[in-house]
């Protein structure tokens, strides 16, 4: 069982919007607006499907929610749940591409041949890719803060023509009147420098070198290389969202492409990421021991989401870990555990070799499925519901003794050891019975609880039928197996006889090979079986046997006849 997880309130909402994808550009799908009890995203794309928001509160709650194309987006609190907490709620906002049953149809191909170049090439042609937005608002005391303001910078007070002119003079809040300043020269500083317009005289640095102090603090890196070839791209570092109810966060912004690939919000925990002096990441610890090394308290896990902005079908997965297994989590699925290992597992509980064979308790398999133990209990696989159980249905597959050489024991449930003859041998039960043997000489017993005494041992009751090693068929004959029985009478054995219709022919497996014998659908009822398919050697043999004792009789009664004759011609001479 998989417990434990933060409080995941599935109200946490995720836009997916279909659209015209090429026309545009990150972070444009729309404009957040409103404040008090409501909020909304006056939205920049059309022709979308849905648009999907995925929210999350300062606690780590998760809210979602998709809006099909024509519906307003918006949330209220009441969506949001009771109880909200005052702060900063991060979102982001995904676009869904109507997507058409063809392009759908190529992808699933594309993704079932493993062709990535393929499923680009396709997304590429029918103009699909990823457009999404994040950002931030802010809850404070039962309510969204007015997101339309958005906070100026104290510059904005001296006129750009001022900014720009150097050495007019400008007037700064407060009535001071500065001039700005060129150093055509390096510049020195024995001290530490504040920058920004809430610098004070006799400022309290502490250990700070540098500080930017006012309302919008922002640092550009302005690369005005034009030579062809050169890097030219423009970045910044942000300090806090300028708009009401934005995001307290320190951000690297690529500002030449306005997009921002790094942040981090206010109340980060410590250590969040941590990358020592070998290159080891850690994430929430300052001593990773591996690569990544992810540490938390209560199952740390990754989870890995593919949406479906860029056309291909949305699926989500988990791969976490705790002190009751390692699992993989079908989200998507109904959040189904699909593969789990828990703790304890031996070495090799299950490998796969690089020929593709898949070992059970042995990390070198022989076959394709190898189940390995040096134990007996243990070397066992069990196929449906209730395979170890010794009532209920199931395929149990056994080996029988690492002594014994190439035993196994095959069987619908876990049978009582008395039930499994010594030696070596593949065993079919059903019900515990067992039906079938095949011992370590290759005998074939069927029906029979014991080893077979011949190539082929038939048992039934008091039935038994052999084929013995010199290759004859013995069928079953003994008294003890049949009942009713009575002579066959002459008349009927000379009628069926004289019906008897001897042909020649050839098996149409084996058409070379001619043969003699009888046509089991034409031969009379008293030697036929009930589907005329097939014929028993022995009734036919039983017949002519009593047609030949019966003209047996008739050439003793002939010869005692003959004998008399020539008794009395003798005596008359």
């Amino acid at each position: 069982m998989i417990h434990r997880f933060p409080k995941i309130r599935l109200f946490a909402f995720l836009m997916i919007v279909a659209i015209p994808f090429a026309a545009f550009a990150a972070d444009s799908v729309g404009r957040q607006s409103g404040g008090g009890s409501v909020m909304g995203w006056q939205l920049n794309v059309s022709g979308h499907d849905s648009v999907t928001l995925r929210a999350v509160s300062p606690t780590g709650e998760v809210y979602t929610k998709e809006f099909k194309n024509g519906k307003s987006v918006q949330i209220s609190l009441s969506d949001l749940g009771t109880n909200l907490e005052n702060g900063t709620y991060q979102y982001e906002l995904t676009v869904s591409p109507k997507v058409s049953g063809d392009v759908k149809s190529k992808l699933e191909k594309a993704r079932a041949a493993n062709d990535e170049a393929a499923a680009k090439k396709i997304l590429k042609d029918a103009g699909l890719s990823s457009v999404s937005q994040s950002g931030a608002f802010t809850v404070l005391n039962g309510s969204f803060v007015f997101t339309d303001a958005v906070e100026s910078d104290a510059n904005d007070s001296i006129s750009t023509s001022s900014r720009g002119a150097i050495g007019t003079n400008a007037t700064r809040p407060g009535g001071i009147t500065v001039n700005d300043q060129v150093i055509p020269d390096d510049l020195i500083v024995q001290g530490s420098e504040c920058v920004g317009l809430d610098c004070v005289n006799n400022e309290n640095f502490g250990f700070d070198t540098i500080r930017m102090k006012e309302n919008n603090t922002r640092v550009h890196f302005d690369d005005t290389s034009v030579s062809a070839g050169f890097p030219a791209n423009d970045w910044r570092l942000i300090a806090n969202d300028s708009a009401s109810g934005g995001s307290s966060k320190f951000s690297i912004e690529d500002s030449t492409s306005v997009k921002t690939p790094f942040t981090l919000t206010a109340g980060a925990a410590t250590n969040s990421i941590f990358a020592d002096s070998t290159g080891r990441i850690g994430f929430r610890t300052s001593t990773p021991v591996l690569d990544l090394h992810v540490n938390t308290s209560n199952t740390p896990a990754i989870r890995l989401e593919q949406n479906n902005s860029g056309g291909f079908t949305a699926q989500t997965w988990d791969i976490g870990a705790n002190e009751a297994n390692f699992f993989v989590r079908d989200v998507t699925g109904g959040s189904k555990l699909s593969f789990r290992i828990r703790p304890g597992a031996p070495t090799s509980s299950v490998d796969i070799s690089a020929d593709g064979d898949v070992g059970i308790g042995t990390g070198s398999p022989g076959t394709k499925l190898h189940v390995f133990s040096t134990e007996t209990a243990d070397a066992q696989l069990g196929l449906g519901p209730n395979p170890h159980l010794a009532t209920g249905p199931g395929f149990f597959l056994s080996y029988s003794g690492a002594g014994i050489a190439r035993g196994v024991a095959v069987l619908d449930t876990r049978p009582d050891a008395s039930a499994v003859a010594p030696n070596p041998s593949i065993r079919l039960l059903t019900a515990d019975v067992q039906r079938m043997i095949i011992d370590n000489e290759g005998f074939i017993g069927i029906g029979t609880t014991t080893n077979p005494d011949a190539p082929i041992h038939y048992t039934n009751g008091g039935t038994q039928a052999r084929l013995t090693t010199a290759g004859a068929w013995q069928d079953a004959s003994s008294r003890d197996a049949k009942q009713d029985i009575y002579d066959l009478e002459a008349d009927v054995a000379l009628k069926a006889l004289r019906e008897l219709k001897p042909v020649h022919f050839v098996y149409k497996v084996l058409p070379t090979d001619a043969k003699v014998g009888f046509i089991a659908e034409d031969v009379p009822e008293i030697v036929a079986t009930p589907e005329r398919q097939n014929l028993s050697a022995l009734d036919i043999v039983a017949v002519v046997t009593k047609v030949v004792q019966e003209q047996q009789k008739t050439i003793d009664q002939l010869n005692q006849r003959i004998a008399q004759l020539e008794q009395e011609r003798q005596e008359k001479q």
